[in-house]
């Protein structure tokens, strides 16, 4: 996947927005959440808005007791969601793939078309009692911009993210359901969780949207929500207590992807290896989708 030209041009922008979410405690109350936080967006001209990690079913759901039709209908209302506001939606979700359930997130397009699903692939103690992890570097574009994903504790796997910007992406979207003590909640604040540093260190720009409030069982998510620029500078940094919906505009000039991009050139004695590795990466990036149950 390329660098489109006109995500190269000087004066480029995409104006992104991220939710700060209190889950609610119903697959159709977390959708009416995901309605109105978009039409806000759409309404501030976002090109994009990411929700949470499990943004249709919350964090604290009942995963084993899923109904594929459920998920199903879910996906499809926020397909629906995504066509009549006309802008790009990545929604955190449970998504079925045969018999088996995996932890994703689900872009789509201004159409409401499912264009990619990334399945969390380092998955929680907890997440492997449920879900099936995913064997792929997300890949994909918004507006003919280049972009990846990873999904909440893959924060601590920086190959995630330094792969897929060698690949080419140029945005990280980062869905997250915290499930601490309420205690450690409390002293999560100012955006020091290592976020601002994969984007200094790839020279991309990072969307971060957390969950916020209590998540069941005397767990709390700490919020924190944020967007941060390749620099470090911190565009949009939510509180630790509220919903929100923070937006920017992304300089795409800004984004260029320089040091991750360097990295396939030195040292020379691995030069070959990373751009083999890559175009399997793309490659992939492309079968991702297939064989998940998503609306046509």
């Amino acid at each position: 996947m390329k660098s489109p030209a006109h995500a190269n041009r000087k004066g480029a922008t995409l104006r992104v927005a991220a939710v700060q979410m209190t889950f609610a405690s119903s697959i159709e109350a977390n959708l009416a959440k995901i309605e109105s936080f978009a039409r806000r967006a759409a309404r501030r001209k976002a090109d994009v808005v990411l929700f949470p990690e499990a943004a249709t079913t919350g964090y604290a759901c009942d995963f084993a007791g899923l109904k594929p039709a459920a998920i199903r209908e879910a996906l499809q209302q926020a397909s629906a969601v995504a066509r009549a506001n006309s802008i790009h939606l990545l929604i955190g979700s449970p998504v079925f793939k045969g018999r088996r359930l995996a932890n994703c997130l689900v872009h789509f397009d201004r159409e409401g078309r499912a264009r990619h699903c990334y399945a969390k692939c380092q998955l929680t103690p907890s997440d492997r009692s449920v879900f099936t992890p995913g064997n792929a570097i997300s890949l994909f574009d918004i507006d003919g911009v280049p972009v990846t994903s990873i999904i909440c504790h893959e924060r601590r796997y920086p190959e995630l993210v330094r792969l897929a910007c060698m690949a080419g992406a140029r945005i990280v979207f980062h869905p997250n359901a915290g499930m601490d003590a309420l205690s450690v909640s409390r002293k999560k604040r100012g955006g020091n969780d290592g976020i601002a540093t994969r984007a200094f260190e790839n020279a991309v720009y990072y969307v971060f949207a957390n969950s916020v409030g209590p998540q069941g069982g005397g767990r709390w998510s700490a919020g924190d929500s944020k967007i941060v620029a390749p620099d470090m500078r911190f565009l949009k940094l939510a509180d630790n207590r509220t919903e929100a919906l923070i937006l920017a505009n992304l300089d795409l000039s800004k984004a260029t992807g320089k040091y991750a991009r360097e990295s396939m050139d030195h040292p020379r004695f691995l030069s070959a290896t990373w751009k083999k590795l890559i175009r399997e990466i793309r490659a992939g990036a492309k079968r991702s989708c297939k064989g998940f149950d998503l609306p046509g």
